[in-house]
């Protein structure tokens, strides 16, 4: 945003709600990314839900060495359990 660029109140309450369901809307996000890490084909797909995953999970409340160690590994079963934990299921 400009510096010195205001927000409307409409605006301000967009972007309230946003964050305050930030972790929600991360765990869909990361949910939609292991099914097509299960169904990606090629290796340069792979690697790029990879990414997306690794720049999600920044957003969440997951410690910052456990996101390392989990895109390190590159295991889709140990992230769709993480997922299982953001949604509480």
């Amino acid at each position: 945003m400009a510096k010195g660029q205001n927000l409307t109140r409409h605006q301000q309450g967009i972007v309230k709600r946003y964050y305050e369901n930030r972790d929600t809307l991360m765990a869909q996000k990361l949910g939609e990314i292991v099914t097509e890490l299960y169904l990606a084909t090629s290796e340069k797909k792979a690697a790029s839900l990879w990414a997306r995953a690794d720049k999600a999970l920044r957003n969440t409340d997951v410690k910052k060495e456990r996101i390392d160690a989990l895109v390190a590994s590159r295991d889709v079963e140990a992230l769709a359990r993480l997922v299982n934990e953001l949604t509480g299921q």
